[in-house]
């Protein structure tokens, strides 16, 4: 006697963006959530490259407005422009949080913080005294190529991403604290072996040498002169190659991984019943997050 197959729940999608904040029922907000949020329909896709131009123009403007020659050349007409996408970007801010329902939702999202940044430097410079009294305020000015962020609610692959690197974190942690742990190791051995003559000062400058070397950079302020301190050196250089592949693959996996439950049939998805993940192969025995065994499905 057989027993119908028993399926596991298919998890519900997070919701996006704009379900999150809220639209508005009717009315001018409505029409306007719907342009600026609204990337499934024609006012919004015209609403969204129309942005995207915007705002590559608007960092086209900080990189050349750096170059010494063009800024004091064009020092004036850089200044309109500046002003000129400050007043777009606060405006577009502000209706972003005049049409939703949970205005501050938005505002504490990446995205919020983002818009919010990108316009807060020119609206400080006013409040703040002559150049010459303070000239660090000129990091105000590079805050402004924090704009570029806001392309990334307009291509999928950078969610992608971002969602692969949370789910990764926790194997990207310890394949980081490894890593430290043997900077820490070798750089106290080099420490040991070569000693102030050749540089290394104290652990720490050890360990600064040591994440210099095993991260195939190799600035050459500090080298070693003995041979077991060169052959050191050699391990660490060659140990660098593995380490530098390490994230990427974990990273490439998840991806991977994200790729394959979003496109695998409805009736395929299995979940493991002691961490809860889910999108396992149908003929996997073990969960690919914990290890615990599946149960096979019985026909």
């Amino acid at each position: 006697m057989s027993r119908a197959t028993d399926h596991p729940p298919v998890p519900t999608p997070p919701r996006d963006m704009p379900t999150l904040l809220g639209r508005p029922a009717d009315g001018w907000r409505a029409r306007m959530f719907d342009v600026i949020f609204g990337t499934d329909t024609p006012a919004g896709r015209r609403f969204d490259l129309a942005l995207v131009a915007i705002i590559l123009l608007s960092i086209l403007t900080v990189v050349l407005d750096s170059v010494p020659a063009i800024g004091r050349r064009y020092a004036a007409q850089m200044s309109v422009l500046e002003w000129t996408f400050t007043i777009f970007f606060t405006l577009e801010y502000i209706a972003r949080l005049v049409c939703v329902q949970r205005p501050m939702r938005y505002a504490r999202s990446f995205y919020g913080v983002i818009d919010l940044v990108s316009v807060l430097p020119t609206w400080i410079s006013l409040l703040v005294p002559g150049s010459q009294v303070f000239l660090d305020v000129r990091i105000l000015r590079l805050l402004r190529i924090f704009r570029i962020l806001k392309l990334t609610r307009y291509v999928d692959e950078y969610t992608r991403l971002g969602e692969a690197l949370v789910a990764s974190k926790r194997k990207i942690m310890v394949f980081l604290s490894v890593v430290l742990m043997l900077i820490l190791i070798l750089g106290t051995v080099m420490y040991v072996v070569e000693g102030p003559e050749s540089g290394f000062t104290s652990i720490p400058m050890a360990m600064y040498w040591a994440t210099v070397t095993i991260t195939t950079v190799g600035y050459g302020d500090i080298t070693p002169h003995t041979h077991l301190g060169k052959a050191i050196a050699s391990f660490m250089m060659l140990l660098g190659w593995g380490i530098l592949a390490v994230p990427t693959g974990i990273v490439s996996a998840e991806m991977t991984s994200q790729k394959l439950s979003r496109h695998a049939p409805r009736g395929e998805l299995r979940t493991c019943k002691s961490c809860g993940s889910t999108g396992h192969d149908p003929r996997a025995q073990f969960c690919k997050d914990c290890g615990a065994g599946l149960a096979a499905d019985q026909a």
